[in-house]
């Protein structure tokens, strides 16, 4: 048991009928939820932390957190950068101990994307760290990422491959349709499949990752607004597409907006149902049993994870 890298996970990952989860964390609870679900379900784990996480929990606390989860539950888990945005991040995250990071340069040219990536990846490969890149844009929020659907741009097949080949990078995000964010789709769910599998006819040895992938199901979105919630009507992606993706090289599957939703639902219809109550345990006890379960549905319907360690 320890912290692992992504490099076997993603072996036994590839061209197989699953995905590895990729779960954001923010505190005590969330992590705990979500290790509590993996060892349940006998699941690979990744546990991602975003730039804001980093910045909310403060860095010593996240990796003390996780260091805890690996001896409290004995599994082996994947420390991820999310979304790093520059170098500097990513050499910071290597160095506190990540076993993963992500630097996403998608938001400059193509050229300077792989510059950029090619230097995070020497870096890391020389501390024994993998990397995961970004080609195309999502469009959405996540933290300090803002794209408009004008501005989100398709990942080109052909320019994976050159990219792939000039980094050496890992891993690669690529943008075929989903979304950050609880807000997505305004009309048929649409992701290109056609796309996807041209990429992975190209980059065959190359495992993909699929960002904004929550299904933001509809009744949890419900059951914020019925207890003071005023969040949008949302369609995320269709559980079904997920696994779809999974037979096109996909290997890594970003979850990050239904745990929020989860983990809100419960604390605000504890805060209403007991208005007395001003026990952080007793509000964040029920909190944690829903992101436990809330990745438990998500490891064993949309990722096909179970038993798969």
């Amino acid at each position: 048991m320890g912290l692992v890298t992504t490099k076997e996970m993603f072996a036994k990952a590839l061209n197989s009928d699953y995905a590895v989860g990729a779960f954001n964390v923010n505190n005590m609870e969330i992590v705990q939820g979500i290790v509590d679900a993996a060892k349940e379900e006998n699941a690979p784990l990744i546990l991602q932390v975003s730039a804001g996480a980093r910045k909310y929990a403060r860095p010593a606390y996240l990796t003390k957190l996780v260091e805890a989860a690996i001896e409290d539950t004995g599994l082996d888990i994947v420390l991820h950068l999310d979304h790093g945005e520059d170098f500097d991040i990513c050499k910071k995250c290597v160095d506190d101990g990540f076993t993963s990071v992500m630097i996403d340069g998608s938001k400059h040219e193509f050229e300077e994307n792989i510059a950029l990536t090619k230097k995070v990846v020497e870096y890391a490969h020389a501390h024994g760290v993998v990397v995961e890149a970004e080609l195309g844009k999502l469009a959405g929020v996540e933290d300090n990422i803002k794209v408009d659907a004008r501005s989100a741009t398709f990942t080109v097949p052909e320019e994976a491959a050159e990219f792939v080949a000039r980094t050496g990078v890992d891993s690669l995000a690529v943008a075929i349709g989903t979304s950050h964010g609880a807000y997505k789709f305004k009309g048929e769910p649409y992701l290109d499949f056609e796309r996807l599998e041209q990429i992975h006819k190209l980059l065959p040895d190359t495992p993909l990752v699929l960002h904004g992938a929550s299904t933001v199901l509809p009744e949890f979105v419900a059951r914020c607004n019925e207890y003071g919630g005023n969040i949008p009507g949302a369609q995320g992606v269709p559980e079904p597409m997920i696994l779809e993706a999974v037979k096109h090289g996909v290997c890594k599957v970003n979850i990050d907006t239904d745990l929020r939703l989860a983990m809100t639902a419960e604390i605000r219809r504890f805060m209403i149902e007991h208005p007395e109550e001003f026990d952080p345990r007793k509000y964040m006890s029920p909190a944690r049993d829903a992101i436990k379960a809330m990745v438990q549905h998500k490891i064993k319907n949309v990722l096909n994870a179970s038993n798969r360690r």
